[in-house]
């Protein structure tokens, strides 16, 4: 099969420092759609035999430039191999049309990854996990109901996108009058769309910030809009995705058989954070006795994108070593 192509920045470009303590270098992999994705790899120096490996993606609209940059950099610090990946279509990865999203291709995102990860001659294919952040928290979880050889999972900050796309925030539109309108508006724009010969972009975050918008746009606004998370590359920090992606997510509900996962799952969430019902939830339907919940006194949504200080690194360390 031919690999695409990719125009990879060399340079150090992260909304985060460089650590001194680890091996980094950008690796591209191709998942079962023909797409090619684009990966920061990181690696502790001085490696001495097979190391335990985790995936790393999210948050929705971000790049690996941003937290799950950090996430994977991080996890290298405390020994294991680990990539942050641009999902298709997303960043330095390949696809077209670009800024699409989907449950499926970016469910199989997370997969083509651990095959990247089990052919590594650095990797024990044994010892793979996955961390998804906000928006891919939930592809995570879809990929390790799916996957065997995810061995354990973490969900950050996690969100449903197709929950939130067909129900709406704190499941306010969850209504069939509302979905009817929303569908509507989302097929006359496809229509428009194939006049133009351009896809209209729409989801990101909202700029100029209105003053009367609710504390989690502000609080999007404060890390993708503003020098603590803003990257050139990033949807949510620029014009957002292709608007009728909405609709797939709105048929294609994730997370049908995580009841089935029988890997082990840590889901954590800030306590303040608007969105922690989709980590209660998501926890309430989970079985055995390898599943955990963790909140996050006071933390709000994006304590959890790059608060070093906030983050439970060392207690997810903790859980992949336990759990591989």
């Amino acid at each position: 099969m031919t690999e695409e192509k990719l125009s990879l920045v060399q340079e150090w470009d992260k909304t985060f420092p460089e650590s001194e303590n680890v091996n980094h270098r950008k690796v591209t992999f191709r998942n079962r759609y023909g797409i090619t994705l684009a990966a920061d790899l990181y690696e502790p120096k001085n490696i001495q035999g097979k190391l335990p490996a985790i995936a790393v993606c999210g948050p929705f609209g971000a790049v690996k430039e941003q937290c799950s940059g950090l996430y994977a950099q991080t996890m290298a610090e405390k020994g294991f191999l680990t990539i942050a990946f641009d999902p298709s279509f997303t960043g330095e990865s390949g696809g077209y049309p670009r800024y699409v999203a989907s449950p499926d291709i970016n469910t199989e995102d997370f997969q083509a990854a651990v095959d990247f990860l089990s052919v590594l001659d650095t990797v024990d294919a044994e010892k793979i996990g996955v961390i998804g952040i906000c928006g891919w928290g939930g592809m995570a979880l879809n990929a390790a109901a799916l996957d065997t050889r995810i061995k354990a999972t973490v969900a950050s900050t996690m969100y449903d996108m197709s929950r939130v796309n067909a129900n709406g925030y704190f499941d306010s539109e969850d209504n069939e009058d509302i979905r009817y309108e929303k569908k509507k508006m989302m097929n006359s724009q496809r229509i428009a769309d194939y006049k133009n010969g351009k896809y209209a972009r729409g989801g990101g975050v909202v700029d100029p910030l209105p003053e009367d918008a609710p504390f989690f746009v502000k609080d999007y606004y404060d890390y993708y809009k503003t020098e603590r998370g803003y990257h050139t590359r990033s949807l949510n920090s620029n014009d957002g995705w292709n608007i009728t992606s909405s609709l797939s997510f709105m048929n294609m509900p994730i997370l049908q058989y995580s009841d089935e996962i029988r890997s082990a799952v840590l889901l954590i969430h800030g306590e303040k954070a608007h969105s922690c019902y989709f980590s209660k939830d998501a926890y309430k339907k989970l079985k055995g006795d390898n599943k955990e919940l963790m909140l996050i006194p006071n933390a709000v949504h994006t304590d959890l994108y790059d608060r070093t200080d906030v983050i439970p690194f060392d207690r997810i360390a903790d859980f992949f070593n336990n759990n591989f």
